[in-house]
């Protein structure tokens, strides 16, 4: 949700605006826009509804350039996607601002620039801090002294650009709740929300932490906390660029689905053995915080949450440790008892989900003995501010709608559950040698599971037409029933949902007929039977079956059942294998919709406001 990017060079910076927009594109926005500072000290802004196509084309139109400048992709929060809503916005025609998150405050400082004669052209809460800061400025030394005015005014969330048309040369940034990062150039310098919008341009980088605010110039910057200087460590990022590139694939969703059993070998890579988990691999800090552990509160959001969901089954079976797991946006307003001895632990690909990242501050606060978190992104907020991290090795991911992420989540889950059991329960040696045997076979299940692909597609032709879905699966497999059901309404725009499948007496058999496809998982475990009751339920109702199923599961095509079959594997594995078909399924059906399957609308890949 909502890009930024920024650049102080001695070339025009109109194209590295536009590209880092391009390559923000899979956040989610409704709008986009730059504003640059040209060879006569004039500010010039253009800004277009819809894709970043449209900014692109019109900045060439209307030969925008300069030396100086911020972009931004929105995502709407305070006023409808339009032009006048999007960002930049300026002041006097003099200062610029591009902003994410949200101003708490905003309506109260609102009337009171108005008072002063400002004159509001947008729904925004972002307008109001250019107005504010342009007003700090009358009494401000310089720029930066008038974004430190301004800072102390505002309540809420924000990552913030700012340039001065008449202070040519320089960007302040401030970052309080929305990550920024500042990408090191030679003689030229630049700020984004993420690195990935600057990595045309460069491959070192400095993460700006909660409450920093920065100079940036072009012959270098400066970091201040509270209104002291300080030095942030620098990093180079050397993986390949290549993720952020289609390939031989027609989406970003359909590349990242084939590549997961790649990045869950890597995500297993140098914490296994053929027998056993490797203790050493969880770091020192986890030997000290994760022994003793009698409680785990897992927060998370969206697919993380399904993640968290499975590996609530797998910690109560395998470390017997009481473990909950609540939604991130709802953990901070309730009140709560901390268990003795309890684990935080936070789930987020991004490691910027802004929820979850609030849940964790809050949880310092409460009195967990230690917080966790699983995430794919190294330098992120959830990773600084956690004792500890377990990285998922997903690499980059661009589709909105999640897939190697989640079933790397669940993979490091499952690790960190054998590691829970051994070092606080005692787990057997064969129980350990049974999952990490289970686990060095995952990949090659999950390219298995991606062989069905064609039949897949050809199976579900018939859901073109269909508005409404639902997902069955008991135990874990209800977690996995519910990320089927979210992929389907992410990107396919169809109405899913999931229930676990001895639900259905109590309710949802209302809904049953021909019109209502249902979409089984059935591993074959210890609940099949009660799975095969309950869809006889469904049957007898005149409601059409799709079921995956283990091929030795004793399913069999009918006139109202129709079977994608599985291979056999551990039954601690099926939430992850089980995972890949639904992903497959919620891709064609998009494709059969027409539904833009990498950017779906409304939705953000990272969530960075509450």
């Amino acid at each position: 949700m909502c890009g930024i990017v920024g650049a102080v060079a001695s070339r025009n910076v109109t194209n590295i605006l536009i590209e880092g927009l391009y390559r923000l594109e899979y956040r989610g926005y409704d709008s986009a826009g730059l504003a640059v500072i040209d060879a006569d000290k004039n500010l010039n802004i253009c800004k277009r509804e819809g894709k970043v196509i449209n900014l692109d084309n019109a900045a060439k139109e209307e030969n925008v350039s300069g030396t100086t400048g911020i972009a931004h992709t929105r995502w709407a929060t305070h006023g409808k996607p339009c032009e006048e809503n999007a960002h930049p916005h300026s002041s006097n025609n003099e200062i610029a601002v591009v902003h994410n998150g949200i101003i708490e405050n905003y309506e109260q400082l609102r009337e009171e620039l108005k008072k002063d004669g400002y004159e509001f052209l947008s729904e925004t809460d972002t307008e109001t801090i250019v107005h504010l800061i342009h007003k700090n400025l009358k009494t401000a030394d310089n720029l930066l002294d008038a974004v430190n005015k301004t800072i102390p005014q505002l309540k809420g969330a924000y990552g913030l650009a700012v340039i001065d048309k008449r202070d040519d040369g320089k960007i302040i940034v401030a970052r309080s709740g929305s990550p920024l990062v500042i990408g090191v150039g030679i003689d030229e310098n630049f700020i984004a929300s993420d690195q990935l919008a600057l990595r045309q341009v460069t491959d070192r980088f400095v993460y700006l932490e909660e409450g920093d605010i920065a100079e940036i110039r072009l012959d270098g910057f400066t970091i201040y906390a509270d209104g002291k200087e300080v030095t942030r460590e620098q990093t180079q990022i050397t993986e390949a660029a290549a993720a952020a590139d289609k390939g031989e694939y027609k989406h970003f969703m359909l590349k990242e689905t084939y590549e997961q059993p790649a990045v869950i070998r890597k995500t297993l890579e140098g914490r296994i053995t053929d027998e056993c988990l490797l203790d050493e691999s969880f770091g020192v800090k986890a030997k000290e915080a994760l022994i003793g552990i009698q409680s785990v509160q897992i927060v998370a959001c969206g697919t993380s949450y399904h993640a968290a969901t499975v590996a609530k089954y797998w910690i109560e079976a395998y470390a017997n440790i009481r473990c909950s797991v609540e939604v991130a946006s709802e953990f901070r307003y309730r009140k709560m008892v901390v268990q003795p001895n309890s684990l935080l632990l936070t789930v987020s690909q991004s490691g910027e989900t802004a929820d979850t990242l609030a849940a964790l501050r809050l949880a310092k606060t409460l009195g967990y003995v230690a917080t966790m978190t699983i995430c794919n992104v190294a330098q992120s907020s959830l990773v600084r501010e956690s004792d500890i991290a377990l990285m998922t090795l997903a690499g980059p991911e661009i589709g909105v709608a999640s897939t190697k992420a989640f079933t790397t989540q669940l993979t490091a889950f499952l690790l960190l559950s054998v590691y829970l059991a051994k070092n606080n329960n005692g787990m057997s040696k064969a129980q350990e040698k049974e999952i990490i045997q289970a686990l060095n076979q995952l990949p090659e299940l999950v390219e298995q599971a991606l062989a069905l692909d064609k039949e897949i597609a050809k199976v579900f032709e018939c859901f073109a037409d269909k508005q409404n879905a639902l997902f069955l699966g008991r135990g874990a497999m209800h977690a996995v029933a519910m990320e089927g059901a979210l992929k389907l309404k992410e990107i396919s725009y169809i109405h899913a949902e999931a229930y676990p499948a001895g639900e259905l007496k109590h309710g949802p058999l209302a809904l049953v007929d021909e019109n209502m496809p249902i979409v089984a998982v059935a591993p074959n475990d210890e609940l099949l039977e009660k799975l095969k009751s309950n869809l006889e339920e469904v049957a007898a109702r005149g409601g059409k079956l799709f079921v995956f199923a283990d091929q030795h599961a004793g399913f069999s095509n009918t006139d109202d059942i129709t079977v994608i079959n599985l291979p056999s594997m551990p039954d601690v594995l099926a939430p992850i294998v089980y995972t890949i078909p639904l992903q497959l399924l919620s891709y064609h059906v998009a494709l059969l919709k027409g539904t833009d399957v990498d950017q779906p609308r409304n939705l953000a890949k990272s969530v960075t406001v509450e």
